[in-house]
């Protein structure tokens, strides 16, 4: 995984790669920018004054998150994790699916990509309360499916983290309400599956 350095001891907010109407219908502009342009940027902020005058101030993000505990692990962890979720999507396509070495691994361990969708929307369906769905890779290259709660990254179990899915309230509300089931559903068809590839053969 490529590190997120900071620049000059500070964190920035990374812009989107697409405009911030480019999601939609899955995502919603509104949905996009308060999340975004407000959640991410107060949680970015947060970080770089929690870092100030601490031993982790000119770490990377990643190491942060995996030496930190706390507010300043809160805030890191909220960092990265929305870095990751943003950077993996891309405007909707029909028959959005993975390809490559993702769809090979996922054919190997749940038998089709259909199997493999039930199965991870089971995982951010099933998470009480705020959090992140993930799928990683252990140093086997074995893919693992995941739960975390609020800031949870599984950095921090010895995975290399290649997709998720936020499923704290702010990521759908707007859109979805409560369904958050319809909002899992819509989101296949703007996941970025090149990005998913790279994270994988990143190994």
């Amino acid at each position: 995984m490529k590190k997120t350095l900071p620049i000059d001891g500070r964190f920035a907010l990374t812009p989107l790669p697409y405009a911030a109407t480019a999601l939609a219908p899955a995502i919603s502009e509104e949905t996009l920018l308060l999340h975004h342009d407000k959640h991410l940027a107060t949680y970015v902020a947060n970080l770089n004054s929690a870092i100030t005058g601490t031993p982790h101030e000119g770490q990377a993000l990643e190491d942060i998150v995996m030496e930190s505990r706390g507010p300043l692990f809160n805030n890191a962890g909220q960092v990265l994790n929305h870095n990751m979720f943003f950077g993996q999507l891309r405007p909707p396509r029909d028959a959005n699916a993975p390809h490559g070495e993702t769809l090979k691994r996922i054919n190997h361990q749940y038998g089709c990509f259909d199997a493999f969708r039930t199965e991870f929307e089971k995982t951010a369906m099933t998470l009480f309360g705020s959090g992140w769905a993930w799928l990683s890779a252990d140093a086997d290259g074995k893919l693992r499916l995941t739960q975390e709660s609020g800031a949870g990254n599984p950095l921090t179990l010895g995975l290399r983290p290649i997709l998720t899915a936020d499923v704290w309230e702010h990521a759908y509300y707007v859109d979805y309400r409560n369904r958050r089931a319809d909002y899992l559903g819509a989101l296949w068809s703007v996941i970025d599956w090149d990005v998913v590839e790279a994270r994988l053969l990143s190994e």
